[in-house]
Order: C-alpha cells, then sequence, then structure tokens
C-alpha cells in the first residue's frame, strides 16, 4: 500500500522531477534555434556576442537572452571542440545560471557545461568566475575552454599561485576567469590590504561557477584563509615550554579532538603554576591567573596542542627541517601554509626544528563568507 507522500510524488514527482520539467521549454527553444546559428559564420558568432552584449548591458534579462546564448555558445563548442551539447548538458547549464547545484559524474561533461552560463554572465562585462580545487584543473580548463570562448569573442585567463602581478591583473580583466578556491581568496584578501583601488586585482564579484561545490561549501566552509605578518620573536620561550609538556600528566588536561582543542584542568593550573614559579618562568609573586600571565599560559595550551593533537606524517611531515602542513581533506603538502597563535612555532619546538618567527592575522575570511560575495 502507498503512502500519501509516495502517492503525491507518483503523480506529481519529486522536487528534482519538477524543476527538471522546467527547464524543458528552455531547452526547446534552443534547440529551435539551432539550425539559424549553424548557418552563421565563425565571424558572425563573435557579432552575435556584441549584439547580446549590447542587450544585456541596455537592461534586458539575462533570463531571455538565454535561448540564443546557449544556442550561440553550443555551436561555438561544436566548431571549436567538436562537441555538441546534449540536452542534459544544457539543462545542467540552466541549473548553474539559476543558482542551484548540478550534479554530474566524472565523464559526462562537467567543464563543457560550465561554458554556457559562464557566457550567458560574462554578456553583462563584469567578468565570471570559475572555481576549482587545484591548480591542474584550473589551467587544464582555462586553456581546453578558452577556445570555446575566443570563437565567441571572448577571452579567458587563469590565476595561479606566485603569479606575477601584471599577469595576474591581466587574468583577472578577462570576461572568463578559472582560479582555485584557494589562490582566488587569498588574492580577495589581498585586494582588501591594497591602499589605492587602481591596485586591485578582482574587478567584480558578479558570478562565480564552483565545481565540487560539496568539498568547498560543505568540508571546507569555515577553514579560514589567512594571511599573516610577522611579530616578535619569541624561540627561547617555545623551547623552555617545549620541555615542560612531557611532564604533563593525563589528569592535567581534558582532550576534545574532534574540535582539535585541549585545556588545562583545575588540578593542571594547580601543577603549571607551581612548576612554572619553580623554573622562574613566573616572576615572583605573579600568578597564573593575573593578566601578565596571558601570554605564558596561552604558550603552554599551544604546546600542549602540539604535543597531544599533531601527529607527525599524518597531520605534517618534516621535510628540510622544516613543518609542512598536510591538508586532511586532499592528503597535499601545503608548503608555505602556517597554523596561526603560534601553534606552528609549538610543533617546530616539538620537531626541534628552527623556530619561524610568530606571525599576527592581517586578514582572514572563509569560503563560507567569500564565495557568497562572488
Amino acid at each position: 500500500m502507498l503512502g500519501f507522500g509516495n502517492i503525491t510524488k507518483k503523480i506529481f514527482g519529486t522536487p528534482n522531477d519538477r524543476k527538471i520539467k522546467m527547464t524543458l521549454p528552455l531547452v526547446d527553444q534552443i534547440n529551435a534555434l539551432e539550425a539559424e546559428f549553424e548557418a552563421l559564420s565563425d565571424e558572425a558568432i563573435i557579432i552575435k556576442t556584441g549584439e547580446l552584449a549590447n542587450r544585456a548591458k541596455g537592461g534586458e534579462a539575462l533570463e531571455s537572452l538565454l535561448p540564443e546564448a546557449f544556442s550561440n555558445c553550443r555551436e561555438a563548442a561544436k566548431r571549436a571542440l567538436g562537441l555538441r551539447a546534449f540536452d542534459v548538458q544544457l539543462m545542467g547549464g540552466i541549473f548553474l545560471h539559476q543558482g542551484n547545484i548540478s550534479e554530474m559524474k566524472t565523464g559526462e561533461g562537467k567543464t563543457l557545461v560550465a561554458t554556457f552560463p559562464a557566457y550567458l554572465n560574462a554578456l553583462t562585462g563584469k567578468g565570471v568566475h570559475i572555481v576549482t580545487v587545484n591548480d591542474y584543473l584550473a589551467r587544464r580548463d582555462s586553456e581546453w575552454m578558452s577556445k570555446v570562448y575566443g570563437a565567441l569573442g571572448l577571452t579567458t585567463g587563469v590565476v595561479y599561485p606566485q603569479q606575477p602581478e601584471r599577469e595576474k591583473a591581466a587574468a583577472y580583466a578577462c570576461d572568463v576567469t578559472y582560479a582555485t578556491n584557494n589562490e582566488l581568496g587569498f588574492d580577495y584578501l589581498r585586494d582588501n590590504m591594497k591602499s589605492e583601488l587602481s591596485q586591485i586585482h578582482q574587478r567584480f564579484h558578479n558570478f562565480a561557477i564552483v565545481d565540487e561545490v560539496d568539498s568547498i561549501l560543505i568540508d571546507e566552509a569555515r577553514t579560514p584563509l589567512v594571511i599573516s605578518g610577522p611579530a616578535e620573536d619569541r624561540s627561547d620561550l617555545y623551547q623552555t615550554i617545549d620541555a615542560l609538556i612531557p611532564e604533563v600528566q593525563d589528569d592535567h588536561f581534558t582532550l576534545d579532538e574532534k574540535t582539535k582543542n585541549v585545556t588545562f584542568s583545575d588540578e593542571g593550573n594547580e601543577w603549571l603554576e607551581k612548576v612554572l614559579s619553580e623554573r622562574a618562568i613566573l616572576p615572583d609573586g605573579q600568578s597564573l591567573y593575573d593578566p601578565e600571565s596571558t601570554t605564558i599560559v596561552h604558550h603552554m595550551n599551544q604546546g600542549l596542542r602540539a604535543h597531544k593533537l599533531f601527529t607527525r606524517d599524518k597531520d605534517y611531515i618534516v621535510s628540510d627541517n622544516e613543518v609542512v602542513l598536510i591538508d586532511e581533506f586532499t592528503g597535499r603538502m601545503m608548503s608555505g601554509r602556517r597554523l596561526s597563535d603560534g601553534l606552528h612555532q609549538a610543533i617546530e619546538a616539538k620537531e626541534g626544528c628552527k623556530i619561524q618567527p610568530e606571525n599576527v592575522t592581517l586578514a582572514s575570511v572563509t569560503f563560507q563568507k567569500l564565495l557568497p560575495a562572488l
């Protein structure tokens, strides 16, 4: 016997089925225009882009331009790559333009699908960002799809780490810009630290297409991107604190592996105050709870975290006397990335590496806050 929910699904379909049905009239319009656009010359395809762009900048809604834009893009892709987009790929492009998630399996042509909403939204002249998860994909996709955009009369750029400033500025000035989520985020922070508007690379935060959205907007959504600057060198203090950590007993602290946090218990605080006073780390008469003791307590907590929560060859590796972090989601080494608030220095002290100067946070943003702005 079918429940009421199953009966309504059979009659009306699932919410996803209904959304797919809503795209069918648009797909029919695009297909009806195919013969007209097949008759255009290569030059006429570029001229058509100019006409569509003028209409978009004149205030015409992108939704009304969608059938013509998608038809023009499909014809350009067919000529540039020999690939004719299927109806399901057009549906995927429509979903992306509407701000929805389009789930497609590997091999179903996601890279080509992205060109349709990217082209449509680039007609406004405000640029489009296509966000990938690694440099290889950003370079590969930009090089491959630039043939399509070029056939449409649009420019394509790619942003990558350690890119020369002039080249990066040119990439962001393109109609379609490919970039990794990390590089896009760090450039956003760097732009906000510039002193003049003329130095800013990212022109508009108009429209973005995010590849592997589950990884970026769920797994890494709250992981902050941080730009730091050097602070006072406290190498001696880190080494002194590190020598005390092996003496900490199990009842001196509480551990939360899920949040990667560790705190001293009441017994631990009593032991800590006693041992710090005995070894003259705390000045005579100064309590652990005095405001002047805040820095020392902070360093003890970070030293404890380094020993109890961070494991060598799992969370980081030691290479050439340097602590290199490992990305917990991809397993890749994150050269140049450092933990903040003295935690990286505490790990360096633990491993006997050269302790780099501590950094202070100059700018920070999470993907959760960044991508809605794009």
